[in-house]
């Protein structure tokens, strides 16, 4: 017996023989009888048959492996004589992916030459065997659902990046994507495929056909009669589109759905196989046979109860077994047909997994007997098959597969030696184990047995005017609202069976977070959080690199799990130290942001860059942190000019040589090319070939610079810190507190589950809505196809008979959609995965809140936290409903004050620099106060934080993006404007109808509390005001003058004969001028209105030219739209596609209101001077005002006749969106205008050419400049000086201006 590990060896002095029962009751050796008797139990003869005792051969340990080995042998004979050449197969024996020449395009492959991902157009690869007689199989396992066309292929097949297999003769395919079947022509075929499927690939080669299987069901013959004969022999080979993966099984492993009759391309190892499952069977002898020392007789045992209790019998006859086995079990066919099938065998009997310990007692007993690389060899390649185990099985109802394999994953992580040694060097090094965490959503609900669980269906079927599902059920009928009980209790039932799963997944986290495991090196939580940190790392770092990054609907479960196991640790903790913070008051304290204990790989900070921070903030970390910056790390920090080959040259020199695969980044023998479960490491081309030399990956040849923090090496002192070392919180400020929050890894974790969040869940919360959005769309069109079918007339049987079949397919597709869409509501958007949305929410606020405090250190915090805080309470607002409401979550007044707050001061706050991030806050702001809940809670905040915000929003709109601030303060008067309590434009009312959760389509809710501010801050800033208000008009010059070019380009385009297109990116920047100049008016309209004597109190600086310019400004406006057959009404008649928003009716409202502020509803000395300046402006025509209420007259006496048949402008046609009361004031003003115009013509006196203004040629002079004594109107110079000092002709600069005023004649 050879030694098999240090510490394991067996010798005669430890293990000696006897035959005398006393020494045996001392040693524990059984007497030779005994032993005899036992290992002839243990080791049957091949046939079963037990000969009498008389009659076998004596056993002992000194000629038992002698024994053992001649049972082994039995059977190699027969395998010897069958390993001949295969007759109907060409090629290597082990079947392979042709990484030299048996490709096409640019591909990356696996280490193991059996996964794939397309990194071109249209690559094809083909294995290394091929056939040409017989019956043959290979399996296909689909990691993407996209373009991909698998099947046969002759060598003969030439592929390129447009055609691939299928595309030529003699080439044969499936193509699940788009289920159709392909042999240079296409045809409709079998059904779709998803992600989490095997395809099987049959063919027959005797009979001439080619047939493939779905997750095991036959799709039926595909081809038959293909090409046969000499020269004729077929190799595996697949077509695939950028992006897209699979993973080949060409009998490597056990094929999950062997056909019987059909042969896989490459042969089981049927000698190694037959060996190991005839020492399984010895092991399994060991287990249910007992030594009674005492009665000196075997007995039978239950596998459950059985323990090793350090029987030196018991013990060396396992170390005989394993002796052979452990080789064995380092081969992957064997590890997942013998060992897996073995293990799952024993969990068979149900409950929890504590009641199986005879798992952990086998793993034991493999650290014991076996060499460690054996013991990591077979437990990487458990894994690695359980858990392609777990992501190809089927969906059943009961979800029995996964519950399985689940189980039995959890049963090896509880071995605390085995789980260390996979978190170490597997689960995220080798395997992407977050699929562990991951339940695939059935494409195919029939198959995942939905039918059954869910056997009615219900959707929605009322809605209001926007298409949103109505939320009142008060007038449902008792046949819906039976069928919407049994819906609800179907999706009951499917949740009950998906809670079994996740708390699975759950417990699998735990295990993994456990910090009490110190024995043999660190607790498993703190190997957990350095691998969990790398793999945010190359989530974070690789954007672009799609093979590296977890996918999001994995990241989505894994969060959801992650968040609830952190919570069991944080309460747990809180429990033990009741002076610490619950789980529900949890945050991220400041300090782990700037005291460089967690990495954050150069994401950017709210500040800017680290290495900026570092240098212009040193001073308040030394300061507020007690952080002193390292003045050579501070210059290593702020150097751009490092060698980055030379980097990455050091940085590879000090990993292990298998590291070297991509880049430097892990090697990952991948059985499985996909993005989540291993690392493909050859990059094929075409185009160039001795790329497969270095073997890097097309990330790899974008330079990264290297981390010097190594997450590696963190241990569990670095973290938690001890003796005065306060680990990840070094450096606390003065603000925060010095109660204790909860353990710092698990702070850590939470930080890894915001920065998670932002990665990619965010993104993949709204993209699942599209399911519940389709079922709208559907329910719309089967209720508009029924109210069809009842008005259809008798006699129309035709159109009947369409209007039925129409009926049918989409009732089909509801009860399809309604079913994926409860699996979808169940796993994604549930009550409880919105709590936990809810509660990150409620964490990123707190984390803000603290940050906010410690001045201006808060420039260190990632700009993640920010974007989280407002993506996460959008999605709980426009994801998770109708199904759960967010009124109903705890404290969501409260939750929401607080982020009002937030975005309130943090919009303009100057420790924020990136305008990405800025301009996502304002973008915020600007949509909550579209909303009354949350408009509510922005005036529930501190009254100084309110006028602060306030005094922001009126900052002069030069030099910062002002279309989102102007958008707020519209919004907070949209509701109190002339004739602005509409949500959508008149004109619009019979388009289709929009998507109503946009913000610009909620009903009017103006503030006033925000108003009054807004006013107080105009009345009382004497600055504010006019720098305010002069920067709007000029923006309203721009937009407007914008518009008015761009629809005359629009017009020209139009009337010339040949056919031509406008751009619509032109029309869609029209549109947004027209918009904007819309809404500029708006802001002009609730500023009279609020403050009317910043125009009409000429006590006030710049008081009488801010009216001036408005009045000007106002009348260009009116002009251009209200002339007759203009521009503007030809574009508008024109009603092209993206100038929806172009009318008459709200930019005339608009105009009209601030008219009517200044003329009618203001004092008469205010209405004096508005009116004065109005008519004293060259542009004013009485005719404007006119045309607001109809009042029109042809200009030429010809054109009558084709007026009287046109329809009119006038604002009394919308007597749904204008009161008879504002009329009543529009037609006062009309009529006041009217009488003052023909009084102002009555006394204006001629004015000769040389006493005009010579800039404007509308006013008399009125100025003179000093010291040059040049001349102009008042109104010329004024407007002039508020930009620019400099004389208009000779551009001397002035010091002053007199009133000027005409010398008398003689």
């Amino acid at each position: 017996m050879t030694s098999r590990a240090p510490g394991t060896t067996f010798s005669r002095k430890n293990y000696r023989l006897s035959t005398e029962p006393e020494k045996s009751k001392v040693a524990g050796i059984v007497n030779s009888k005994l032993l005899n008797d036992y290992l002839h139990r243990i080791f049957p003869i091949a046939d079963g048959t037990q000969p009498t005792a008389a009659y076998r051969k004596h056993l002992s340990f000194q000629n038992l492996q002698e024994h053992v080995e001649r049972l082994l042998a039995e059977d190699a004979v027969s395998e010897d004589g069958q390993d001949q050449g295969v007759e109907g197969r060409l090629g290597p024996s082990t079947v392979v992916l042709d990484h030299t020449s048996g490709f096409e395009g640019l591909l990356l492959v696996d280490d193991d030459l059996l996964g794939v991902i397309g990194h071109s157009n249209f690559g094809s690869i083909r294995a290394t065997t091929c056939v040409y007689k017989g019956k043959w199989i290979y399996e296909v396992l689909i990691s993407s659902q996209g373009l991909m066309q698998i099947g046969w292929c002759t060598l003969n097949c030439r592929f390129n990046q447009e055609e691939g297999v299928g595309d030529t003769p003699d080439s044969y395919a499936y193509d699940g994507n788009r289920v159709r079947k392909w042999n240079v022509t296409t045809t409709n075929y079998g059904k779709s495929w998803a992600a989490g499927d095997i395809v099987s690939c049959l063919i027959d080669l005797d009979e001439g056909s080619i047939s493939f299987c779905l997750n095991g069901v036959s799709l039926g013959t595909a081809f038959d009669n293909i090409s046969r004969g000499s020269g004729m022999a077929y190799f595996p080979a697949i077509s695939l589109s950028f992006k897209e993966s699979v993973a080949f099984n060409f009998g490597s492993r056990p094929l999950r759905y062997p056909v019987e009759g059909y042969r896989p391309l490459q042969d089981k190892p049927a000698a190694d196989l037959a060996k190991a499952q005839k020492l399984l069977g010895y092991l399994k002898n060991v287990i249910h046979t007992g030594i009674d020392v005492t009665e000196g007789k075997l007995v039978e045992r239950e596998a459950s109860t059985w323990q090793l209790q350090g029987e030196p019998t018991v013990l060396i006859t396992l170390a005989h077994i394993f002796n052979s086995f452990a080789p064995l079990m380092c081969k992957v066919y064997l590890v997942e047909d013998v060992l897996m099938n073995f293990l799952l065998s024993i969990l068979e009997g149900g409950g929890p997994v504590e009641a199986h310990p005879l798992i952990q007692q086998l793993l034991d007993l493999m650290w014991l007997l076996m060499e460690d690389y054996e013991v990591h060899e077979c437990l990487k390649q458990l894994l690695m098959s359980l858990l392609r185990a777990y992501r190809f099985s089927p969906i059943v109802p009961d979800l029995g597969l996964q519950i399985h394999y689940l189980r039995l994953t959890i049963a090896i992580l509880k071995h605390e030696k085995s789980r260390k040694y996979l978190l170490h060097n597997v689960l995220f090094d080798v395997l992407r184990s977050v699929v562990f965490f991951y339940i695939k959503s059935p494409l195919r609900v029939e198959e995942a047995g939905l039918q059954e669980l869910i056997p009615t269906t219900w959707w929605p079927n009322r809605f209001n005017k926007e298409g949103k599902e109505s939320k009142e059920i008060k007038d449902e009928t008792a046949e819906e609202r039976l069928r919407r009980r049994a819906y609800e209790r179907g999706c009951q039932r499917l949740k009950k069976r998906i809670e079994v799963v996740e708390e699975l997944q759950v417990q699998i986290l735990k295990l993994l977070l456990n910090n009490k495991d110190h024995g043999g090196g660190g607790a498993s939580r703190y190997i957990f959080l350095n691998k969990f940190r790398k793999f945010l790392q190359e989530n974070a770092s690789n954007r672009g690199n799609l093979t590296v990054l977890c996918p999001p609907e994995y990241m989505v479960c894994f969060l959801h799990r992650l968040i609830s196991a952190l919570k069991h640790y944080w309460d747990e903790y809180n429990m033990k130290n009741p002076l610490a913070m619950s789980s529900e008051d949890a945050y991220v304290p400041p300090q782990l942001f700037y005291n460089g204990k967690v990495d954050y790989f150069d994401l950017q900070r709210l500040g800017g860059l680290l290495s900026h921070l570092k240098k212009t903030l040193k001073d308040e970390l030394a300061s507020k942190a007690n952080i002193l910056i390292d003045p050579a790390e501070l210059q290593a920090v702020t150097m751009d000019d490092l060698d980055e080959d030379e980097e990455s040259a050091v940085s590879t020199a000090q990993r292990p040589a298998a590291a070297l695969a991509i880049g430097g980044a892990l090697a990952r023998p991948s059985w499985l090319s996909s993005p989540t479960l291993g690392r493909a490491n050859r990059f094929l081309s075409t185009a160039a070939v001795s790329l497969m030399t270095p073997r890097r990956s097309p990330g790899a040849l974008e330079k990264v610079k290297v981390r010097t923090l190594n997450m590696e090496q963190r241990t569990e002192e670095d973290i938690e810190g001890s003796h005065g070392n306060e680990g990840l919180l070094l450096g606390r400020p003065a603000e925060e507190p010095e109660q204790p929050i909860t353990e710092n890894s698990l702070l850590e974790i939470l930080d890894g589950i915001v920065m998670m969040y932002n990665l990619s869940v965010h993104q993949q919360l709204g993209k699942m809505v599209g399911v519940s959005d389709d079922v709208n769309e559907y329910a719309m069109a089967l209720k508009d196809t029924e109210e069809k079918i009842s008005r259809c007339p008798k006699r129309r049987r035709d159109i009947h008979d369409e209007l039925v079949k129409s009926q049918k397919v989409f009732s089909e597709k509801l009860n399809h959609l309604s079913r994926r869409l409860a699996w979808i509501n169940v796993t994604i958007y549930s009550k409880e995965k919105m709590l936990d949305i809810y509660w990150l929410l409620r964490v990123c606020i707190r984390t803000i809140e603290h940050g906010d405090r410690i001045g201006s250190l808060f420039a260190f915090m990632p700009e993640f936290y920010l974007s989280v805080a407002m993506n996460s309470y959008s999605a709980l607002k426009n994801y998770f409903s109708p199904v759960n409401s967010m009124e109903e979550l705890p404290g969501y007044e409260e939750t929401l004050t607080h982020l009002a707050a937030i975005l309130a001061k943090h919009f303009a706050d100057s420790r924020i620099v990136g305008t990405d991030i800025r301009d996502s806050l304002m973008q915020a702001l600007a949509s909550y106060v579209c909303y009354p809940h949350s408009l509510r809670a922005v005036e529930r905040i501190p009254e100084l934080q309110r006028i602060s915000m306030m005094k922001n929003l009126l900052a002069p709109y030069e030099q910062r993006p002002w279309a989102q601030t102007n958008w707020i303060l519209v919004r907070l008067w949209r509701g109190c404007g002339f004739g602005y309590r509409y949500t959508r434009l008149p004109h619009l009312l019979k388009t289709k109808p929009e998507d109503a959760n946009l913000p610009s389509l909620q009903k009017p809710c103006p503030s006033t509390l925000l108003q009054r501010h807004m006013a107080d801050l105009l009345r009382s800033d004497r600055e504010m005001a006019p720098s305010f208000l002069n920067s709007v008009l000029n923006q309203l010059n721009w937009a407007f003058s914008e518009f008015i070019g761009m629809i005359q380009e629009i017009q020209q385009a139009a009337e010339r004969l040949e056919r031509n297109f406008v751009d619509s990116r032109q029309l869609k920047v029209c549109a947004t001028c027209f918009d904007l100049s819309v809404s500029l008016l708006r802001v002009l309209e609730m500023t009279v209105t609020l403050a009317p004597e910043i125009f009409l109190d000429w006590s006030r600086p710049s008081s009488e030219l801010l009216l001036r310019r408005l009045a000007q400004l106002l009348n260009q406006v009116l002009n251009r739209v209200t002339a007759e057959r203009n521009l503007f009404d030809r574009v508008v008649n024109l009603r092209l596609p993206g100038l929806e928003s172009v009318d008459h009716y709200p930019i005339l409202v608009a105009v009209t209101g601030i008219l009517v502020r200044l003329l009618v509803d203001t004092d008469f000395q205010g209405a004096e001077r508005a009116t004065a300046v109005l008519l004293a402006d060259p542009c004013f025509q009485l005719r404007s005002i006119q045309y607001l209420l109809g009042n029109t007259e042809p200009l030429v006496l010809g054109m009558a006749s084709a007026s009287a048949d046109k329809k009119h402008f006038s604002l009394q046609s919308y007597t749904d969106y204008i009161s008879q009361e504002e009329l009543a004031k529009v037609e006062q003003m009309l009529g006041h205008l009217s009488e003052e115009s023909k009084q102002a013509a009555a006394s204006t006196l001629p004015t000769s050419e040389e006493d005009l203004c010579p800039i404007c040629y509308a006013h008399p002079i009125s100025a003179v400049f000093k010291p040059c004594s040049h001349k102009s109107c008042k109104a010329c110079i004024n407007q002039h000086l508020m930009n620019n000092k400099d004389c208009f002709f000779c551009k001397a600069t002035i010091t002053g201006v007199d009133d000027y005023m005409k010398p008398a004649t003689s």
